[in-house]
């Protein structure tokens, strides 16, 4: 079976976002026209009156980690770091992003 690991390099900036919030997106799309625009707040306002009515939002520490693939492109991927402060003295921080690339057996 074939397998391949890479590193990468990159940083982290930390803070506190509400859960809940994280899955109110907005695409490109949403801005097309006047209409998408409206369909987008509707839908992010019934998400947070859906959210209101199940407890209201939970914090939780997000780390929003950049850095460059071997192509030169930036990359950022978001890392939940759950509801206790993070032990960092700073919100930037260095990132190790390891990916490993393998076959699963079948069967």
């Amino acid at each position: 079976m074939g397998e391949a690991v890479k590193e990468f390099k990159g940083e982290a900036r930390i803070g506190k976002a509400m859960k809940e919030f994280l899955t109110f997106t907005l695409r490109p799309e949403d801005f097309s026209s006047p209409v998408a625009l409206q369909m987008a707040l509707s839908r992010i306002y019934e998400g947070l009156m859906r959210m209101m009515q199940e407890g209201g939002p939970k914090p939780t520490y997000i780390a929003e980690v950049r850095f460059k693939d071997d192509m030169g492109n930036t990359v950022v991927i978001a890392v939940d770091l759950g509801g206790e402060t993070p032990p960092f003295s700073s919100d930037r921080v260095k990132a190790r992003i390891r990916v490993e690339l393998y076959e699963e057996e079948e069967g």
